[in-house]
């Protein structure tokens, strides 16, 4: 049965939340007064549908169950977690908290805040104990951090249990050591804002200039590695103390004007806005968000692929859910179901169907999963030792497009010391739309030559064989290019 999330205020942020969730498998119940939410949630779950399971190379749970409600009882009754997410005034989250309490006072409360601290929050609350602060960044469906802010009065198990339901839906949860107000990035966000409204306000820069220097230059250092790394990377093979013995002088000089604050008046925000129209006008809110989700998806897609920054987050997440799926039966006869994969962005072609390469690359996946299976993993490769392809043949029978779930099985058609050879077959609702049959040796890396492969792997690999010579014989076996069908 599908756990229950209950989201309390479905405008940007708390309908981020619950697309996270909903996508992650949960079932969400909203509560949000505005009779517009159910909209403005669809069209963010629209982009979350189209923008999340790029990031995963594991297929997506089935979606939750999406239902709106009259009244935060009805939410968060049966909810094994609640995100409010109500504008910042202090007041109002009192009210909504206490309400959410009258009917879950033991429920595990994340409140999105940017500014308020817990023990703010917590104030005259039913359980203190429960209310935390989970503050995520837009867009909450595709970047992972949310910073979780405890007070004293917060059980470490109940922090404990948050952060883990965070992580069970692809977050990062940063566990911030001490209450602070704005707490970690918005503080360093809210700096930098402040001293670009300066050079806007003094005409050094425009909203445009100020954004092409961030995005041109130290934006993209900072997506990868943060300042501190930076700083050390550039202060080269002396590292951070040449840095800051180079660069510490000029926290002296006045190059900013962080300790004075622009007078906020409508003049400002008549220059503010006018530029940004003259920016980005010409693009709807909506293409905005789906231009930068697009670009996210290649940024973090690059982190993933280097096991990186964000990208560690996504590998994770992939690695939960495939220990989290039940291992095939060996000794049956019956091909194993080794891979599951989504049809990606990245894989289609120009006719929009999935290019040649991704077949290649799905048959890759089920087959790396097979070797896995049988004890040929990366900690075996390492010790110098794997299995080689040394031919393929791949047979093209159907089309796949973007989103479409794909199943990978192996059948063992034979197997001894140095040779494997295994019939793949990539399923798409049951049905095959390619095949491949592969010879594999197992080869000594250091030697350059074929050995005979270890008792260990020939112990997991050899019933499986004999277990699969009951199978027929696949009709695609053995052909050649060309060959007529028989």
């Amino acid at each position: 049965m599908a756990r229950k999330a209950a989201i309390i205020g479905g405008g940007v942020i708390g309908g981020g939340w619950a697309t996270r969730f909903l996508l992650s498998g949960w079932d969400v119940a909203i509560f949000d007064p505005d009779p517009e939410a159910p909209r403005k949630v669809g069209e963010v779950l629209a982009n979350a549908r189209a923008a999340l399971p790029a990031l995963s190379d594991v297929p997506m749970p089935a979606e939750g169950k999406l239902t709106f409600t009259g009244t935060i009882t009805e939410a968060v009754e049966g909810a094994d977690y609640i995100q409010e997410s109500v504008g910042e005034r202090l007041d109002l989250k009192h009210r909504v908290l206490a309400q959410i309490q009258q009917v879950a006072p033991d429920t595990l409360i994340g409140s999105s805040t940017s500014g308020f601290k817990p023990s703010e929050l917590q104030q005259n609350a039913a359980n203190p104990g429960q209310i935390f602060v989970a503050h995520p960044f837009n867009p909450v469906y595709l970047l992972p951090l949310a910073e979780v802010v405890p007070s004293p009065v917060n059980p470490p198990a109940s922090v404990e249990a948050a952060k883990e339901i965070l992580r069970e839906i692809g977050m990062f949860p940063l566990h911030i050591r001490k209450e602070i107000d704005a707490h970690i990035a918005d503080r360093f966000l809210e700096a930098v804002w402040r001293e670009a409204l300066w050079l806007v306000k003094d005409g050094v820069a425009t909203t445009e200039e100020i954004d092409e220097a961030i995005r041109m230059g130290f934006g993209l250092r900072w997506g990868q590695m943060g300042l501190f790394e930076t700083y050390r990377v550039a202060g080269g093979e002396a590292g951070m103390k040449h840095f800051m013995a180079q660069f510490g002088p000029c926290l002296t000089w006045p190059w900013t004007k962080l300790m004075d604050v622009p007078e906020f008046n409508d003049e400002l925000v008549d220059l503010i806005a006018g530029q940004s129209d003259a920016q980005s006008g010409h693009m709807t809110i909506r293409e905005l968000e789906r231009a930068r989700d697009q670009n996210l998806i290649g940024f973090l897609r690059v982190l993933k692929e280097r096991n990186w920054g964000a990208g560690k987050v996504l590998l994770d997440h992939d690695a939960r859910r495939r220990a989290a799926a039940p291992d095939p039966v060996p000794e049956t006869a019956a091909p194993l179901e080794l891979a599951h994969m989504t049809v990606l962005p990245g894989w289609i072609d120009y006719n929009g169907h999935m290019t040649e390469s991704r077949y290649l690359f799905a048959s890759s996946e089920t087959v790396d999963a097979f070797l896995r299976f049988i004890g040929a993993d990366m900690e075996y490769v390492h010790s110098g030792y794997s299995y080689y392809t040394a031919e393929t043949h791949i047979m093209h029978l159907d089309e796949a497009k973007l989103g479409e779930r794909l199943t990978g099985t192996v059948q063992v058609l034979y197997a001894d010391e140095k040779r494997l050879h295994i019939f793949i077959r990539i399923l798409k609702a049951g049905e095959p739309i390619a095949t491949l049959e592969q010879m594999l040796l197992h080869v000594d890396m250091g030697l350059g030559k074929t050995t005979p492969a270890p008792k260990a792997i020939l112990d997991r690999l050899l019933p499986i064989a004999e277990a699969h010579k009951a199978l027929p014989v696949p009709p695609a076996a053995g052909r050649h290019v060309g060959q007529k069908k028989g």
